[in-house]
């Protein structure tokens, strides 16, 4: 019988406010936005209920604690809301509007229902959690298509494409104003892409749930890394491969430190996606153990990059000093032919010749490789440093990637000097005028 009394209250309590209630709501869906809705109409629905459980306890005190005896009355009304709200979820685009009514039902709805622990309340959680996990499935609806269309679809214009001179701009305009290193206007070097994804991730990583966040998380970045790998290529097309391939390296290193904060594993087996094995080649990369100024096709940074093993490594020595390299090589082949044993006599009349007076030897001629070696690295390197500094801000990424390139040259270096001290004589040596080591050393140093 009492359970008859509290459906028959309930009836004819919902009889009496409903269309109070509806009317309230619908007045809020016709003046506000809906963040500002969702805001009000929890607000209200949370006060109804309220002051409906110290009604219902005045007249039923002693089953007052029993929520479920409210629920014919508050169900009807929380189903108002959710029945306004819903349309008009299903039709937001707006990812920003969608996060801040994540942070509304979480911390103002829900959050607040929680310290105030309040049992009249209740009754409620389950409609808001039913909205929450509405915004949800929009939200993430609606960073998939982001993604889809803003990030894996980008069609660059010509400004996004002008490297360096976007970059030079960049340097002069903060130079201009006595900008300290946190340049406000640093996102604007940045390819659109990359910061349309760092944006996005940001705004998604306290809104989603970690699994959810994760998945868009590998798709996100997949594409970005992507999409920067094509853009080098575009880059390399307008100005240099040097270029193309600095404007890769600067634009993962990038993504690599913003994703950092995130914390999650950036693997995706079902997608045979490993952004960690991409990341693995970045830093055989700064190891030394594939090189930034190999341009062949082959061995194109953009390829060492992508989400495949590739074997074979690259040779890191091919910059100034190849000359001395292919000088080493003829020596090598000198004196295999020379330890053959004669096997080839039309060739022991030169293979007899000592190497200083072979005709790819002699002492002006290695003079010569020399002199080209020298102003290589005079003129060359001074250039290259200057363009890693345009795209590398951070002087401990120059130094890491100049080290391989700074070891090579030396022990090129390292290599004729063996050769001289063996096969030339002190007087042959100083017109060949090999720099010295340690000098060598230091003017590498002072380049950076």
């Amino acid at each position: 019988m009492l359970a008859e009394c509290h459906k028959l209250y309930c009836e004819q309590r919902l009889s009496l406010i409903r269309n109070i209630v509806h009317r309230r709501i619908s007045e809020f869906s016709k003046k506000e936005s809906l963040p500002s809705l969702t805001r009000s109409g929890c607000a209200y629905l949370l006060q109804v209920c309220q002051l409906e459980h110290q009604l219902f306890d005045h007249f039923f005190p002693a089953s007052s604690k029993d929520v479920s005896s409210l629920a014919p009355l508050m169900d009807p009304l929380s189903t108002y809301l959710y029945d306004t709200l819903r349309p008009k979820l299903v039709h937001e685009t707006n990812i920003d509007f969608l996060c801040e009514l994540v942070d509304i039902l979480k911390v103002e709805v829900l959050g607040e229902q929680t310290s105030r622990k309040s049992e009249s309340l209740a009754g409620l959680h389950p409609t808001f959690e039913r909205i929450l996990a509405d915004v949800h499935e929009r939200l993430t609806f609606r960073a998939r298509t982001h993604i889809r269309d803003e990030i894996a679809n980008y069609i660059p214009s010509n400004e996004d494409l002008d490297y360096p001179e976007k970059l030079k701009r960049s340097a002069e305009s903060t130079s201009e104003i006595n900008h300290t290193d946190d340049n406000p206007d640093i996102f604007k070097t940045w390819y659109p892409p990359l910061e349309k994804t760092i944006s996005c991730l940001s705004k998604l990583y306290r809104c989603l749930e970690s699994e959810v966040f994760t998945g868009l998380a590998q798709e996100a970045v997949e594409v970005c890394s992507t999409s920067i790998q094509k853009a080098s290529k575009l880059v390399a097309r307008r100005s240099s491969q040097m270029d193309g391939q600095l404007f890769l390296i600067k634009h993962l290193l990038i993504l690599r430190e913003q994703i950092a904060p995130f914390n999650i594993e950036f693997s995706v087996t079902q997608k045979e996606l490993d952004f960690s094995h991409v990341l693995e080649h970045l830093q055989r990369l700064l190891r030394g153990q594939a090189s930034l100024f190999e341009w062949s096709r082959s061995t194109s940074l953009a390829r060492t990059l992508s989400p495949r093993v590739l074997e074979n490594q690259i040779d890191t020595k091919k910059l100034v000093v190849d000359p001395f390299l292919s000088f080493v090589t003829k020596v090598t082949a000198v004196k295999v032919a020379l330890s053959s044993g004669g096997q080839n006599p039309k060739l022991d009349s030169v293979m007899t010749k000592p190497l200083k007076d072979q005709a790819f030897a002699t002492p002006d001629k290695v003079a010569e490789l020399a002199q080209k070696v020298r102003t290589a690295i005079q003129e060359q390197l001074p250039g290259v440093i200057e363009k890693m500094k345009l795209y590398l801000q951070n002087p401990s990424t120059r130094t890491i990637l100049f080290k391989p390139i700074k070891t090579n040259i030396v022990e090129a270096h390292t290599q004729v000097q063996s050769l001289l001290q063996a096969e030339y004589a002190s007087e042959e040596i100083k017109i060949i005028n090999l720099k010295p080591i340690q000098e060598l050393e230091t003017e590498l140093e002072n380049l950076l």
